[in-house]
C-alpha cells in the first residue's frame, strides 16, 4: 500500500529512489513485505509459546519497509527529524536507542498483567512518540503493535480488513488518538485510553466481517 501520510519525518538523506512512481511500486510491494515478515514473527511466536520484545525485532520490521527506498532501512536515525503537520517534537537522535529499550522493556514487564489492546495502543503510540527513524515509524509502529496484538491474544487473527489496513484507510483518528496520548504524556503520565478505544473499533470490524462471511448477522 502506498504511503501517504500526511504526517511525515524530514531528515536530511540522499533518496536512493527518486521516481515518484517507481518509489511508489517499491512502498506497496515493501509493505507486503513487512507484513509477511509480521506473520512469520507471530506464527513463530505461537509455535514457541514465549515472545520477548526486542529493538532487533523492530528494526528488522523497519528494514522490510524501507529496503531499496532508504540507506537507513533497519538502522535509527543518525540526526534530528521534525514531524511534518504535527505539533510534536521528537527526542534527540542520541536518545532513541535508549528510549526503544525502555519501550520493549515496559511491554514484557506488563505482559502478564495487560490487555492486548493496551500494549498494542502503547506501542503505537509510543514508537510514534519516540520517532527512532528516519522514515516510516508510521508502518513500522502499526506492524509491531499489530504483531504484539495477535502474540499477546495467541491468535493469527482473522478478517480484512485488518487494523492496519483500517488505519491507513481513515488516519485521522489515529492521529487523535496519538495526540490526545502526546497531551496526557506531557502532563506526566501514560493514557493511551483513546488509542484503546480506536484499536478496539477496529478489531471488532476486522472480526465482524469473519462473522459476516460465515454467515452470521450483524
Amino acid at each position: 500500500m502506498v504511503n501517504n501520510d500526511s504526517r511525515h519525518s524530514v531528515a536530511q538523506e540522499a533518496q536512493l529512489v527518486s521516481d515518484p512512481a517507481e518509489r511508489a511500486e517499491i512502498e506497496v510491494l515493501n509493505g507486503l513485505k513487512q507484513y509477511d515478515s509480521g506473520v512469520q514473527v507471530i506464527q513463530d511466536a505461537l509455535d514457541r509459546g514465549n515472545f520477548k520484545l526486542r529493538p532487533s525485532l523492530i528494526l528488522s520490521l523497519h528494514r522490510e519497509a524501507l529496503r531499496g527506498l532508504s540507506s537507513f532501512a533497519g538502522n535509527f536515525r543518525p540526526a534530528n527529524v521534525e514531524i511534518q503537520g504535527s505539533s510534536h517534537e521528537p527526542i534527540g537522535a542520541h536518545l532513541v536507542a535508549e528510549l526503544v529499550e525502555e519501550m520493549c522493556d515496559y511491554v514484557n514487564e506488563n505482559w502478564g498483567q495487560s490487555s492486548a489492546i493496551h500494549l498494542s495502543a502503547y506501542l503505537m503510540w509510543r514508537l510514534n512518540w519516540i520517532h527512532p527513524f528516519a522514515d516510516g515509524n508510521g508502518r513500522t509502529s502499526r506492524i509491531i503493535s499489530y504483531v504484539v496484538l495477535c502474540i499477546k491474544t495467541e491468535s493469527m487473527l482473522p478478517g480484512t480488513p485488518t487494523i492496519p489496513e483500517q488505519i491507513v484507510g481513515n488516519r485521522d483518528p489515529y492521529f487523535d488518538a496519538l495526540d490526545s496520548a502526546d497531551a496526557a504524556y506531557k502532563s506526566g503520565k501514560i493514557d493511551v485510553s483513546e488509542m484503546e478505544k480506536l484499536l478496539s473499533g477496529m478489531l471488532a470490524e476486522q472480526l465482524k466481517n469473519v462473522y459476516q462471511a460465515a454467515g452470521g448477522n450483524a
